[in-house]
């Protein structure tokens, strides 16, 4: 076993009114890992205590919460820096806010590069062609701007901009759902070649249980800023925890068009060990 790249031990996010993730504990090794439930279960509020990116009046604690070596509770401005891009990095949502529209696609990439990396201006240029075709796209987009490029070319520039330092762990939040089913599993596919070929552990967040089933190696569930359930996660279709098995029943599809899908008895629900 190597040693685990990301510690959560008994984390905690507190806001004035709340309590958004109480106890969650877990650990990340070079592996694919995916937080799944519903919108509000805590899943993208405890990736963003991981990057530092939990906005004031939120208050992070934890027994203890380590990424590469790194104590995030007592990291400094300096340290968050070199930790973020060449140590750990995010892929968000939807590019049509996470990418600078004013920005061409060769900007962004170089702005990510220079931020984290002193290299020589040919050596960015090698860097930023390399990752351009790691991803599936041509040369020529580097010209144009997010406001040109269809959701997937999006989708994979922002995959280029989290990898192009190299990271050891990728933290992917909800990267498909601005997309259609076809470019749902290009994206997934290219993210778990991307992991194989660079030795990187993934944290995946999603609420598509198929999608977790078919690329992860296990999951997490997350119910109302708890960890509930987990399991490897070929297991999924099988799950006995009753929140885990209303995840997957519940998902439409074109056997079940026109009915009523599964709902969750609550009175039924038994949080797992805290």
């Amino acid at each position: 076993m190597t040693e685990p790249r990301v510690i959560v031990d008994a984390l905690n996010i507190d806001y004035p009114a709340a309590r958004v993730v109480n106890n969650l504990s877990f650990t990340l090794g070079n592996e694919r890992l995916a937080l799944v439930g519903e919108s509000g279960s805590g899943k993208s509020m405890s990736a963003r205590a991981l990057m530092g990116l939990v906005r004031k009046p939120g208050a992070v604690s934890a027994r203890q919460l380590n990424v590469l070596g790194n104590d995030l509770l007592t990291m400094n401005n300096r340290g968050w820096q070199q930790l973020r891009g060449n140590g750990i990095a995010m892929v968000l949502q939807d590019p049509r806010y996470a990418l600078n529209p004013v920005k061409s696609v060769s900007a962004q990439l170089e702005e990510s590069l220079t931020l984290h990396q002193s290299l020589p201006r040919k050596e960015r240029v090698e860097r930023i062609r390399d990752i351009i075709h790691a991803v599936g796209l041509e040369q020529s987009v580097l010209t144009r701007y997010p406001g040109e490029l269809s959701g997937g070319m999006g989708q994979r520039v922002m995959i280029a901009i989290a990898l192009i330092n190299n990271p050891q762990v990728l933290i992917a939040d909800e990267p498909t759902s601005a997309l259609d089913a076809r470019l749902r599993n290009q994206i997934l596919e290219l993210l778990v070649q991307q992991c194989e070929e660079r030795q990187m552990a993934m944290l995946l967040i999603s609420h598509d249980l198929p999608l977790v089933a078919e690329h992860c190696d296990r999951v997490l569930v997350m119910y109302q800023g708890e960890k509930v359930d987990e399991m490897a996660a070929r297991d999924l279709p099988q799950a006995t925890h009753p929140y885990t098995r209303t995840l997957w029943t519940c998902r439409p599809n074109a056997s079940t068009y026109g009915q009523m899908l599964p709902t969750l008895d609550r009175k039924e629900l038994h949080h797992g060990p805290r």
